[in-house]
């Protein structure tokens, strides 16, 4: 069985509803980056972050799974599909696939300050006093700008394994997630889903310049795949 990598950005959730700062102002619901998704914001004002995600976590919650989400599930009908997603959304996972890699957290999880061990979030709140067993502060289990990415190697073996490469609604502007179109063998198919047909891809990648659920109604036609429902 042929296996797809399905790499997703903001732009495969962005038909539920669910925002990116990367659009127009770079602003992120009114908020800089730097106020609300680094380290050092974290330490500057730990209740301004934590208030932050807790509005993300309530828009992930009431948001549902887009159509582009439903047709990557169902490829599992035909393929082995790997899901390497940049989203910290359970959208991939509600939608109905098996298989999702979260390169940068989510949002319904929470990690100890004390050792990284991770706990759910109960509820859409985090806040000031929540604590690990042994003491910790909560915080989102996100990964800020500036933090390593601990799932990269992770994502890179997954990427070497396709036949298929597809990637949709990322900008490609965030590193090092950005790179791994480029970790797919040389002789699988490329394809990239995404209305912005002037990212910086390989010749070989082949654009479906659509949104993400009329991008993989196309990407079905292209590869003769019936779509169910």
């Amino acid at each position: 069985m042929q296996t797809i990598v399905v790499f997703s950005g903001a732009g495969m959730s962005a038909e539920s509803g669910i925002k990116t700062f990367r659009d127009g102002d770079g602003l992120w619901e009114n908020h800089r980056i730097e106020d609300v998704a680094t380290p050092e914001a974290w330490v500057r004002n730990k209740e301004m972050v934590l208030e932050f995600y807790n509005q993300r976590r309530r828009q992930v919650i009431q948001a549902e799974p887009n159509r582009g989400h439903e047709l990557v599930a169902q490829l599992e009908k035909h393929f082995r599909v790997l899901v390497i997603t940049q989203n910290i959304d359970d959208l991939h996972e509600r939608a109905g696939s098996s298989d999702v890699l979260h390169l940068h957290g989510e949002i319904r999880l929470s990690r100890s300050c004390l050792d990284d061990e991770i706990y759910p979030v109960l509820g859409t709140e985090l806040v000031l006093g929540d604590l690990c067993p042994k003491g910790g502060q909560l915080r989102p289990h996100v990964v800020w700008f500036g933090e390593e990415v601990p799932m990269m190697t992770t994502a890179l073996q997954r990427a070497a394994e396709a036949d298929v490469f597809l990637t949709i609604g990322s900008s490609l502007s965030v590193y090092p997630a950005a790179g791994l179109i480029h970790q797919s063998p040389i002789d699988s198919k490329q394809f990239l889903i995404d209305p912005n047909n002037q990212l910086d891809v390989p010749d070989r990648v082949s654009f479906i310049n659509e949104k993400a659920e009329k991008g993989m109604e196309k990407f079905y036609e292209l590869l003769n795949i019936p779509i169910a429902g």
